[in-house]
């Protein structure tokens, strides 16, 4: 792959998460509370998340070895970053989860799919195909006005969607199968604060790097994560009713 296939990849990847985000306000992604029959076979919720995820970290860390990057700043402490949330996502995440939920072997090959083509992706625009000079800088790089903006974004974002995770995971006692309106955390003003936490974790990214590639996983993040939040919006209103749910927003606190 050359540089402008790169930058073709980059807007059909940008194309094809335009046409997710409309489609997922028609269909509900069937994992979780909307998983259905009709989505087929299922396996082991933990299973599957970690299937699912860890394709990404294998990737990058397989395609920063092939760079020869090694450890040069800045762009080592970026490789660093992804793989600690991916860590965290593939490795820990599944086995902290409760229950015995499943998801559709589709929703996992589909999610693995897109996570083999984002490793490709990020690792493509922080070691192979990155402007010219951009990280030259080294450590300095590190301590310039946005990039110091993108890493206490990122580590907030990372707090954020790690709180609303445990707050998910402890609303029910051992053997409960209720559903939970969560209220702790930024649970008081989104339904979907959890999402929130992930969106502004790559938002500070994507600035951080000021790398195009980042930015288009900000948009496939956005593309997949606002349309749940609304879904989870409405059925939360459905379940619990209005009063219940209040001025809660979907997934921006105060504004969506």
């Amino acid at each position: 792959m050359n540089q402008e296939t790169f930058q073709i990849f980059l807007w059909v990847m940008s194309a094809v998460a335009s046409v997710v985000f409309i489609a997922l306000y028609f269909v509900e992604a069937g994992y979780g509370m909307f998983r259905t029959a009709s989505w087929g076979i299922s396996i082991n919720n933990k299973l599957a998340w970690a299937l699912m995820e860890a394709p990404v970290f294998v990737v990058m860390f397989g395609l920063w070895g092939k760079s020869g990057a090694g450890f040069a700043m800045p762009a080592y402490s970026f490789f660093l970053l992804f793989q600690l949330h991916y860590l965290q996502r593939a490795f820990i995440f599944p086995f902290l989860m409760k229950g015995k939920s499943r998801m559709p072997v589709a929703i996992m090959a589909m999610g693995i799919v897109f996570n083999l083509l984002n490793g490709m992706m990020q690792a493509g625009g922080l070691f192979y195909f990155a402007p010219e000079g951009l990280y030259a800088d080294d450590w300095a790089y590190l301590l310039k006005p946005h990039a110091l903006l993108g890493i206490v974004l990122f580590f907030a974002g990372m707090v954020i969607n790690l709180h609303s995770d445990y707050v998910i995971r402890h609303l029910r006692k051992p053997g409960d199968t209720k559903h939970y309106l969560p209220e702790k955390g930024l649970y008081r003003y989104v339904t979907s604060a959890n999402y929130f936490g992930e969106l502004v974790e790559w938002t500070g990214f994507a600035i951080l790097t000021a790398s195009s590639a980042a930015w288009v996983f900000v948009w496939w993040t956005f593309a997949n994560l606002v349309p749940r939040a609304d879904a989870i919006h409405r059925r939360y209103r459905e379940e619990f009713g209005d009063e219940a749910v209040g001025k809660r927003k979907r997934i921006i606190p105060f504004l969506y």
